[in-house]
């Protein structure tokens, strides 16, 4: 590999049209991120048509202010990196299709990169972080635990059963008439109540077994407002998001911990949108104590962006992967 080896990332998998530019796959010389919120917010969640006709209008603008940004000509590229999966289809193909005809046009290869491995990458840029280690990797679509013995070399540890801990922040955020995105609306409304003041479930399986379930909780959320609702009395929604959110990390900080004494590893690493979560980056915190390195990505790299896919794009290519240009978005793409 040369110096000064240059990777342009495209991430379309959900509801951000980013475009970035990293060299040497650890720093980021531009990462522009169109977000869709307010297109979205009026429906309270993601509607997959609006996200792929957005895509489409933002994508070739978004790659050339990126471009521009990093101080570059498209011609300097050597590597086009692209999330292939997983994610809205519609969504993800409008990344695919854009990321195959720069490669075809520049003559440069081409890496489909896994949506989740651009997550647990995000940890790399901008610093020396490196394997092993364990990673809790929480999103709206994600919940996974995953042993990262060394680039590209995963063992998946813990899983969701059911909803993501990001799907539930939203589908609670959404009942309790806060709006969306619910991650950072909860966040915020939890800090001004009072986390003690309603006793909500915990899921707890068999000691070996590190899976989450949050459908059981967001039920009990749900159950509780109606309860309320019905017998006319006081809802503190402070206090019910306050409550909630504890359930959740609760939920993530316990199994993460197991999971990390379980593989004996040193250092424990955050990515997902769920990572920017002010309490869950607390209490890890202070319960690792000294036992383990506690690694988050900066606030911008938690959220879906382009430069985590052209990290790991980057790796990818290292370790001899690239795609020809039958490379296809998949909707249910495996990470393992």
């Amino acid at each position: 590999m040369k110096e000064n080896f240059i990777t342009l990332g495209i991430e379309t998998s959900c509801d951000e049209t980013s475009v970035s530019v990293v060299n040497d796959g650890r720093k980021i010389l531009s990462n522009t991120i169109f977000s869709q919120i307010k297109q979205h917010q009026k429906f309270g969640g993601v509607v997959p048509e609006i996200a792929s006709r957005q895509h489409l209008e933002a994508i070739t603008h978004v790659a050339q202010k990126s471009v521009e940004d990093a101080g570059i000509e498209f011609d300097d590229v050597d590597l086009v990196a692209v999330t292939h999966g997983p994610g809205l289809v519609g969504a993800l193909l409008v990344g695919v299709s854009y990321a195959k005809g720069l490669a075809y046009a520049l003559e440069k290869p081409l890496v489909g990169v896994n949506h989740i491995e651009g997550h647990i990458f995000a940890n790399f840029l901008e610093s020396d972080f490196a394997p092993p280690f364990l990673c809790l990797v929480v999103s709206g679509g994600h919940s996974h635990l995953i042993y990262v013995n060394d680039y590209g070399d995963y063992e998946l540890m813990g899983r969701t059963v059911d909803d993501a801990a990001g799907e539930a922040f939203d589908k609670i955020a959404r009942a309790l008439g806060l709006g969306y995105p619910g991650g950072p609306l909860i966040d915020k409304t939890a800090r001004l109540g009072d986390e003690s003041a309603i006793s909500f479930p915990v899921a707890h399986f068999k000691e070996d077994n590190l899976s989450f379930s949050f459908s059981g909780l967001k039920s009990a959320v749900l159950n509780y407002l109606n309860h309320q609702k019905q017998k006319g009395l006081p809802i503190i929604v402070e206090d019910v998001a306050a409550s909630f959110q504890k359930a959740v990390v609760d939920a993530l900080v316990e199994n993460t911990l197991k999971a990390a004494r379980a593989k004996n590893v040193k250092t424990i690493a955050l990515a997902g949108g769920v990572a920017a979560n002010s309490r869950l980056r607390d209490e890890l915190t202070n319960r690792a104590g000294g036992e383990f390195r506690i690694q988050f990505p900066p606030m911008i790299l938690c959220t879906d962006n382009a430069a985590m896919i052209a990290c790991a794009g980057y790796y990818r290519f290292l370790r001899g992967i690239k795609h020809d240009f039958t490379l296809n978005a998949h909707a249910s793409l495996n990470l393992f």
